[in-house]
């Protein structure tokens, strides 16, 4: 039975009515298809491009057939998204009036289609009876997907991948998966994360790997699959949490052949473990447990090998540059905001962050920063931006100040609300899309785009926010490091003003210009820069190695730890 069928539709949810619409259009080679629909969502569920035409779906599980209100509600709604064909599908199909109302737009040139489950259906079976994926596993990749499949047929039960953000380990899981299926007919699979949005947007990134006769559910807070999805459908996308909770309720969970665990860092959770202990994951007569990170760093010091075992690949950010696998990375490091004069009122032979980066840095300097991306502009092609912010009110600033100079368009965009500020569900997805297709090309955003957020035509990062976690520094530079066609190098353009940032760029500095093999890809050089806006500023970074006794130490330091310290020379070295 093909994932497209009236049974699936009409006991299944109406929000997995929209994504199965989503899968469909994907796998007919749409591009860009984003389920939209939400509360408030101003009539569009789904928007997604062919050929550079904009589609927008309308989605309707209802129980009746669809009238001419809907109609009118479509069209204002490709209005606002600036769709060309506005699609109106409906699991119980459309009234007289609302059909002969499609042959009067028609006879008008408005392009108004109208779908039924017999149209899906007929759509679903032009589909050929192989996955849709067209592409095909690079060296680096072949080889972590082949070290998965031998963990699997050698019954080690368990294995790790670890590569930097922009390798694409999800399509190394997705790709190994699908060729353990083809070893053991009928697996079932048990994808699990712990957020929702990395729940929705794991589904989608496996969905080119499976055949149009493979099921999928998502369960989580807001899906509640039945016990025959639970039980028949070839892959279940759960949220840690619900499926622990499952457990403690009910002591029972439908039979699995393999678990798929993205971010497994988070895995040392008690919610994580309880999962693998009732299934008995990674262990003899258990489901095959695979786990997935860019960044394995636990800040309680698990070791989550002791869960995941062997790791079959481990690519990390700097290796990914230097051979290739990640887009070239011109990393640009800003001093202006040193206050040298202030060192004379730091005392004592040891220091803490907290106090070098309250004593040392001036405040944010929003104005500088503008000016100076908007010289960088010029330097992409096609430029596509992300600046880093700190708070609601700090985006909404840089927004304002980067749309007065006109040479950019630029949206705010963060998940969370305060001040006054809150941003729905159709507001951010409406920004995501007109940002992937470049209608915006910057986006100024507090908490998006860090974890699982695939952009990989950004060209030019922007950091103005503080953040301890080296975890999520790699994950927001990673934002910019993927590799697409016309994309020759990632800007980054770094003005955080912390003692730790500065380690780090040291650090990424150093790590590339030690020797390595000869680069897969020979392309611009990577290279670190430490600068003021007028220039490079070389005397800094030297004083700089001078202070920070211990590189690795300080960008993994607490706020209270004592491990700066000043080198005896250090009034002449910064001369």
């Amino acid at each position: 039975m093909m994932f497209v069928n009236n049974e699936q539709i009409q006991q299944g949810s109406w929000q997995a009515f929209e994504r199965l619409i989503s899968r469909l259009a994907t796998a007919e080679g749409f591009s860009g298809a984003r389920v939209v629909g939400q509360s408030n969502d101003h009539g569009a569920d789904i928007i997604a491009n062919r050929n550079g035409v904009r589609w927008l779906f309308q989605a309707k599980h209802w129980g009746k057939p669809v009238g001419v209100s809907v109609i009118d509600e479509t069209l204002k709604a490709a209005q606002i998204y600036k769709a060309r064909i506005p699609v109106i599908v409906a699991s119980n199909g459309f009234d007289s009036k609302a059909i002969e109302h499609q042959r009067y737009l028609l006879g008008q040139g408005i392009p108004l289609q109208l779908w039924d489950v017999d149209t899906l259906i007929s759509h679903a079976e032009k589909l050929g009876s192989n996955v849709p994926n067209k592409y095909e596993p690079r060296e680096y990749q072949e080889k972590a997907i082949q070290g998965i499949v031998n963990a699997f047929v050698n019954d080690k039960m368990k294995a790790m991948a670890v590569m930097a953000t922009g390798l694409g380990k999800t399509f190394v899981a997705a790709e190994s998966i699908r060729r353990i299926g083809g070893l053991k007919p009928g697996m079932r699979v048990l994808v699990l994360a712990h957020t929702n949005p990395l729940i929705y947007q794991l589904e989608r990134s496996f969905w080119p790997f499976m055949t149009k006769y493979q099921t999928s559910v998502i369960w989580n807070g807001y899906e509640e699959p039945s016990a025959f999805q639970l039980e028949n459908s070839d892959y279940v996308f759960a949220c840690v949490n619900t499926v622990s909770d499952y457990i403690a309720r009910t002591e029972s969970l439908p039979h699995f052949d393999a678990i798929v665990v993205d971010e497994c860092h988070h895995a040392g959770s008690s919610m994580y473990r309880k999962i693998f202990d009732f299934t008995r994951a990674g262990q003899y007569n258990g489901p095959f447990l695979l786990g997935l990170t860019a960044t394995p760093w636990r800040p309680d010091e698990i070791d989550i090998s002791n869960f995941f075992g062997e790791t079959v690949v481990c690519i990390d950010m700097v290796e990914g540059l230097k051979k290739g696998f990640l887009s070239n990375v011109d990393y640009r490091m800003y001093t202006d905001n040193i206050n040298w004069d202030a060192l004379a009122n730091l005392d004592g032979q040891s220091f803490t962050p907290k106090q070098i980066n309250k004593t040392l840095f001036i405040e944010q300097w929003d104005d500088s920063v503008v000016y100076e991306l908007q010289k960088t502009w010029h330097e992409q092609a096609k430029p596509r931006a992300i600046v880093f912010c700190g708070t609601i009110d700090h985006a909404n600033i840089m927004c304002t100040k980067l749309n007065a100079l006109g040479f950019c368009n630029a949206a705010a965009i963060y998940s969370n609300s305060g001040n006054g500020y809150s941003m729905s569900q159709f507001e951010k997805n409406k920004i995501l899309t007109d940002f992937a297709d470049g209608t915006i090309n910057v986006v100024c955003t507090v908490d998006i785009f860090n974890e699982g957020i695939d952009v990989p035509d950004v060209n030019i990062l922007v950091f103005q926010r503080v953040t301890h976690s080296r975890r999520i520094f790699i994950q927001q530079l990673g934002r910019g490091l993927r590799i697409s066609a016309d994309k020759d190098k990632v800007i980054v353009l770094d003005f955080v003003s912390d003692i730790r940032r500065f380690a780090a760029g040291i650090e990424l500095k150093d790590g590339l210009s030690k020797g390595t093999k000869q680069a897969t890809r020979i392309s611009l050089p990577n290279k670190v820069t430490f600068k003021k806006v007028t220039g490079e500023d070389p005397n800094t970074e030297q004083f700089l190695r001078l202070w920070l006794e211990d590189i690795a130490a300080i960008e993994d330091a607490g706020e209270n730890s004592s491990v700066l310290k000043f080198p005896p020379t250090f009034k002449d070295s910064k001369k």
